[in-house]
């Protein structure tokens, strides 16, 4: 049986550089740098090592690439929170997350860090 497809924005997939910081109150508060490996404008999919579960509340600074902008390319601000968890580790010990935008946010990080 397969389930239905419950997205509404198109998925793009495209690797893109993201910073996240868990913002929950048990959460490891350190700064993460991977990078999703799809996108829409109205969440992402990537991998971590970080502890992090379904609910959590995470701060993430993401380049949108200009497909999924509809502009140029586009450093954001946004707080999100995780949505799925894909059990299965990818060979490097990494797990897969797909995490919703809750808010963009007009503030930039502390300092910039993408290239």
């Amino acid at each position: 049986m397969q389930t239905a497809e419950r997205r509404q924005l198109t998925r793009h997939t495209l690797r893109t550089p993201l910073r996240f910081r868990s913002t929950g109150v048990a959460a490891d508060k350190s700064d993460h740098f991977t990078e999703a490996l799809n996108i829409s404008r109205g969440g992402f999919y990537f991998a971590s090592s970080a502890p992090l579960q379904v609910g959590m509340p995470i701060e993430v600074t993401i380049r949108i690439p200009g497909e999924v902008a509809g502009t140029q390319s586009e450093e954001m601000y946004c707080t999100a929170r995780v949505v799925h968890v894909k059990n299965e580790a990818y060979a490097d010990g990494r797990i897969g997350f797909g995490a919703e935008i809750v808010k963009f946010s007009s503030a930039p990080p502390p300092e910039p860090w993408l290239s």
